[in-house]
């Protein structure tokens, strides 16, 4: 893939609820291999932003184009298995499964077997869960989790569990991995383990990064460029530098 391509193009994008505009005459340019941040107060519409791109929200205009293709109207597994993954603001992993288990789900997006096949636990069906388990150790492996994968879900630390609903996401094969509010309820260690994490996803995969995020030390340690959203409108973009210096953006987040 060429050298600032974009991976994704967001263009006049908007969508009413009733009478609210959420979010009105987005645009945005994300080229192959950078790592963006999308940033603003509550209530900007950032995460409403995320349900468009991944299809849980059709927008009312607008358009979406992931690597050149068209995004709206399909369905959010379609999405997916055209290379969009996500995080939540709020963690949803498979609580009552093992760590192992929560990756592999994410697996089956790229693995599949026939009726036959999972029924008679065939030879090949043994084969393709062995090369998932070994798969899914891998991506484990890249967040220190390895160690945890018979572990349940539910039984991880707070931060951890942030980091595997990273890994599943990831184990989908995406070319854009959306992060929403990846830092939140961390603490500043954990924070400065989490930033590490997605430089070297970013370095190991070649992954385009799109993420939310209210800590503005993480955000200014690995984004290399930001969008400003405030009352659903693009307010900035820029550089961290300059973006974060900017009255307009001080005053949107701390008001008059």
């Amino acid at each position: 893939m060429e050298k600032n391509k974009a991976m994704l193009e967001v263009t006049n994008l908007g969508i009413s609820f009733g009478g609210l505009r959420a979010v009105d005459e987005l645009s945005m340019k994300i080229d192959q291999g950078s790592l963006v941040g999308l940033i603003g107060p509550n209530g900007a519409g950032k995460t409403t932003v995320f349900n468009m791109l991944t299809g849980v929200y059709r927008p009312t205009d607008g358009g979406i184009r992931l690597d050149g293709q068209n995004l709206v109207g399909k369905k959010p597994h379609e999405i997916c298995r055209l290379g969009v993954a996500r995080t939540f603001q709020n963690i949803r992993l498979f609580a009552a499964q093992s760590v192992l288990d929560n990756v592999k789900a994410a697996l089956h997006n790229r693995v599949t077997y026939s009726l036959a096949e999972s029924m008679l636990h065939l030879g090949s069906y043994r084969k393709k869960e062995k090369q998932m388990d070994a798969e899914a150790l891998r991506i484990l492996s890249l967040f220190g989790l390895d160690s945890s994968a018979k572990d349940l879900a539910s039984n991880l630390p707070y931060g951890k569990q942030r980091k595997l609903e990273i890994a599943r996401a990831l184990a989908t094969d995406p070319k854009l991995l959306l992060l929403d509010e990846p830092a939140a309820g961390m603490n500043p260690n954990e924070t400065r383990e989490l930033m590490e994490t997605i430089s070297l996803v970013r370095k190991e995969y070649g992954v385009t990064i799109l993420l939310i995020e209210h800590d503005m030390k993480l955000v200014q340690g690995i984004c290399e460029y930001l969008y400003v959203l405030n009352f659903g409108r693009l307010l900035t973009e820029g550089e961290p530098k300059d973006v974060l210096n900017n009255p307009e953006v001080i005053t949107a987040y701390l008001g008059d």
